[in-house]
């Protein structure tokens, strides 16, 4: 088992549950969840992680703000962010790379390989 813990934030309750119980279960980490990026940024002022599962797709203030504010933390700046999205458009594509974030996974997520994916993407 390990001690890493990894925040997961999703507006859509479902599927937060269900990735935060693959990487309990299968990665044998610990989860903390969001429901909306205000929340997320609230969190991170108060715990420190490993990584952040973001979806980019959240009313109110999306994943590309979300990771802005992120950055622009000194506390939340070095956190490896690996978005969450169905938005798979080269244009999209173009701005993932354009922005420095660590990884993307498409949803819908596959819940046997996602702990793999992030393993891959973060080097762990």
């Amino acid at each position: 088992m390990t001690d890493r813990t990894i925040l997961v934030v999703d507006d859509e309750v479902h599927l937060r549950e269900l990735v935060q119980a693959c990487l309990e279960d299968l990665g044998g980490w610990n989860t903390v969840a969001a429901a909306t990026g205000e929340e997320c940024l609230q969190i991170v002022q108060t715990q420190n992680f490993d990584a952040i599962l973001l979806d980019v797709s959240m009313p109110g203030m999306d994943g590309y703000e979300v990771y802005q504010k992120l950055q622009s933390n000194p506390k939340s700046k070095s956190i490896p962010v690996i978005f969450l999205t169905a938005r798979v458009l080269p244009s999209d594509r173009d701005r993932f790379r354009n922005m420095s974030i660590t990884g993307v996974i498409t949803k819908p997520v596959q819940p046997l390989t996602l702990t793999q994916e992030i393993r891959e993407i973060l080097g762990w």
